[in-house]
């Protein structure tokens, strides 16, 4: 069994790599603009003194990662939690609507797996629709279900929610098939020679074998209902959300804002991912899985 320092090694590796990487970029990017402000100004600085320019400029073309790990320290822990500048208000705000669409998403991928596996026309008809609707590019579609649905006068939370659910569904639907069809033909046969009904068979049966693929296709699920939240929030002019502060940072020139937003995002999703896994881990072991 692997020791914690053993996990910890490669971790540590891959990210000091790409630290190095990130620091060596931000100093190429940065270079032409620093070398130009220097030009005009008439500056002559030696390379280290150039080097700590292009890593402290105010809006560079990409960011320091400690330039990027101030901004998020600054705006996670030394601002008040309802400040429109706190990460962990707009990260509330778009959590929010990632919750409700992920857990509408995740309904209706169990439900559309379900009359797929019980109804075979449905899987003729409707998987391919299903395939299809996937390959639609999600900024093509966020801006007409906010148009459709402000013209009802549905707005708020419900817009973002339903880009999330459109999201979310399909590695639901997906995985939800492969698990209720996982089941082996003996098991089928096993069931039949107990003449247990249909519904007998999906119960004690399809469900519990289907458990580890909807929790697996729920964590891409939940990162892909994160995403749309965040799209979400784009076409809308949200003044709230991390889509809203990736909208300001893009329209001031603030890089580092939008690189602290994408952290912000990354950390939410990385929690997200974390709890479901988390919760399909005690679902197994109480349905009686041994731990791994």
């Amino acid at each position: 069994m692997m020791s914690f320092r053993d996990k910890i090694w490669p971790v540590s590796a891959i990210l000091l790599v790409l630290l190095v990487i990130w620091y060596a970029g931000a100093i190429l990017m940065n270079a032409p603009f620093q070398r130009d402000l220097n030009r005009r100004g008439d500056v002559d600085v030696t390379f280290s003194q150039f080097v700590g320019q292009t890593l402290s400029q105010q809006k560079p073309t990409l960011p320091a990662p400690h330039q990027v790990a101030k901004n998020v320290f600054e705006n996670t822990f030394l601002r008040k939690v309802t400040s429109n500048r706190s990460l962990v208000y707009h990260s509330w705000v778009t959590l929010s609507s990632t919750v409700l669409g992920f857990a509408f998403g995740t309904a209706l991928g169990v439900l559309i797996a379900v009359g797929i596996v019980h109804i075979k026309a449905l899987e003729r008809s409707l998987m391919p629709w299903i395939i299809a609707s996937q390959t639609i590019p999600i900024l093509a579609i966020a801006p007409m279900i906010i148009v459709v649905l402000a013209a009802v006068n549905v707005t708020g939370i419900i817009p973002k929610a339903m880009i999330s659910t459109y999201l979310s569904f399909f590695p639901v639907a997906v995985g939800m098939v492969k698990g209720l069809r996982s089941p082996e033909l003996t098991h089928l046969d096993l069931m039949h020679t107990y003449n247990a009904s249909k519904a007998q068979t999906f119960w004690k049966l399809r469900v519990p074998a289907s458990v580890p693929f909807l929790f697996a296709s729920m964590k891409v699920a939940v990162a892909a209902s994160l995403v749309g939240a965040i799209v979400g929030e784009l076409p809308t002019g949200a003044v709230a959300g991390i889509g809203s502060k990736l909208l300001a940072g893009a329209y001031y020139s603030q890089t580092i804002d939008i690189w602290a937003a994408l952290v912000a995002g990354s950390v939410v999703a990385a929690l997200l991912v974390t709890i479901v896994d988390l919760t399909g881990r005690l679902v197994e072991r109480a349905m009686g899985a041994r731990p791994a």
